[in-house]
């Protein structure tokens, strides 16, 4: 007997995001998010990014969320728009069974810049695994990084 394969809309979605309005240009908001060297000086939830923000490239990331250990991946960057948007895929083992897609995106708004920052997750592991408490921990990281990095870029201008 052959199971069939789940449909791509029965494939259970969750979705963390935050945002936070920085008042500073995306171009130097983007400068903060893709000087990765600086980040251990700065970031309270990604500890460290090894690599280019290339799209293709793999990166080595750290990320510490508030109350977990440290865990490191390789996701590879998907897209780059400069003083728009970087995006990166990280899988766990193999493909479709527990992906994530981190987005950081900058939006021009009053005068400013919108920062939003949101991973989604897919995949056949999505509904099974429990998630609750990374994902409350993971939010609380993003919100966390945010601050930081509006506080970056607010007294760091061009």
């Amino acid at each position: 007997m052959t199971v069939p394969s789940p449909e791509p809309s029965r494939i259970l979605v969750r979705e963390i995001r935050a945002e936070t309005l920085v008042v500073a240009p995306p171009k130097t908001v983007w400068r903060v998010l893709t000087d990765f060297a600086s980040y251990p000086d700065w970031n309270p939830f990604i500890r460290s990014i090894e690599g280019k923000p290339w799209v293709g490239t793999r990166l080595s990331v750290e990320i510490r969320p508030p109350g977990k250990r440290s865990m490191r991946f390789r996701p590879r960057v998907l897209r780059v728009a400069k003083d728009r948007e970087f995006r990166w895929l990280g899988r766990v083992l193999v493909a479709g069974l527990f992906d994530g897609e981190h987005r950081f995106t900058i939006i021009p708004e009053d005068g400013g810049s919108r920062f939003v920052q949101a991973e989604v997750f897919t995949g056949l592991l999505v509904p099974v695994v429990d998630l609750t408490d990374t994902l409350r921990a993971t939010h609380l990281g993003f919100l966390l990084m945010n601050r930081a990095l509006k506080d970056r870029a607010e007294r760091n201008p061009p």
